[in-house]
């Protein structure tokens, strides 16, 4: 094969696979990382710990308390105290929230949203995903209940369901997710396939190591980019803006897998491209340092008149 045609083939296969990178790490980190229940619970844990988090947890756990207690007192006619019994309720959930049994609950949430979600992608049944928030709220009657805080006995624990995903979202995410489980395996294997066979038909092959190592870096440097432009995309759509902190803090937690693997693609790639530039010099001296050896420089002779 000739050398132009063998470069031209080369460039083509690493450009290929160079471009497959980001699209392959993310489909990677996508179905051996989200779609995972004890990576996905790992990840989410320390989200217990943070306000922002806390606070919009506290927020839609209240709302539902009280909503349910306006629905009683409406229905048996009842009287309200003075006051109401927002105060309370307020102060128990967040004092809630910053117990140790929060950061049990908080698990075990996720772990239920997530097992959730996963059976709704896996069948063919049409319906959508709520989660049952009962067990905080029986810790948050609990509290009031010691308290003796009235009407604390009457608040009901069974029907605190928050919704997850509607019906049309599911259906829509269920072809996404059969897609990125194909994806998420051959991307990264077809990535590498390319790259090694634009090596290996390439005329200099430590050119094209190198090319290979620059196009992955700037590979992971578009996926970081990416992740970045998606966070702020992402909190613009939040219409409350007491809401975006948290909507932030969650989204960094599931994407931190994601930012960690494309600073490694930059690291890595720029680091075989620094190490073939260097090899590259040092065989350059080499060379020069051998031909030196084997010509040595004829001393110069008079000519006799």
């Amino acid at each position: 094969m000739p050398t132009r045609l063998r470069n031209a083939l080369s460039a083509a296969l690493i450009a290929l696979s160079c471009l497959l990178v980001p699209f392959g790490a993310l489909a990677a980190c996508v179905t051996y990382g989200l779609a995972d229940t004890g990576r996905y619970v790992t990840a989410m844990a320390p989200l217990a710990a943070d306000p922002a988090v806390q606070g919009a947890v506290a927020d839609s756990v209240e709302a539902g308390i009280l909503d349910e207690v306006d629905d009683r007192l409406e229905a048996s006619s009842a009287a309200p105290e003075p006051g109401g019994v927002r105060p309370f309720v307020d102060d128990a959930v967040r004092s809630f929230t910053r117990t140790e049994a929060f950061h049990t609950a908080w698990d075990a949430g996720n772990r239920a949203v997530h097992d959730a979600v996963l059976r709704a992608l896996r069948d063919d049944r049409e319906r959508a995903v709520t989660v049952d928030l009962a067990p905080i709220t029986a810790q948050v009657k609990r509290r009031l209940t010691d308290d003796h805080v009235l009407l604390a006995r009457r608040i009901p624990v069974e029907h605190t369901e928050v919704p997850v995903l509607p019906v049309d979202e599911v259906a829509r995410l269920r072809k996404g997710y059969d897609v990125l489980e194909v994806a998420g395996f051959w991307l990264p294997v077809s990535a590498a396939v390319l790259a090694a066979a634009g090596i290996a038909v390439a005329a200099c092959r430590r050119r094209a190591v190198t090319a290979t190592a620059l196009g992955t870096a700037l590979g992971g440097a578009f996926l970081a980019l990416a992740v970045a432009i998606g966070r702020r995309l992402t909190l613009a759509d939040i219409g409350e803006a007491a809401h975006r902190p948290a909507a932030g803090a969650i989204y960094d937690a599931l994407t931190q897998t994601l930012r960690t693997v494309s600073w490694l693609l930059v690291v890595l790639g720029l680091t075989v491209a620094l190490a073939c530039r260097l090899t590259e010099y040092l065989a350059r001296r080499r060379r020069a340092s051998a031909a030196l050896a084997a010509d040595p420089a004829q001393e110069p002779t008079r000519a006799r008149v």
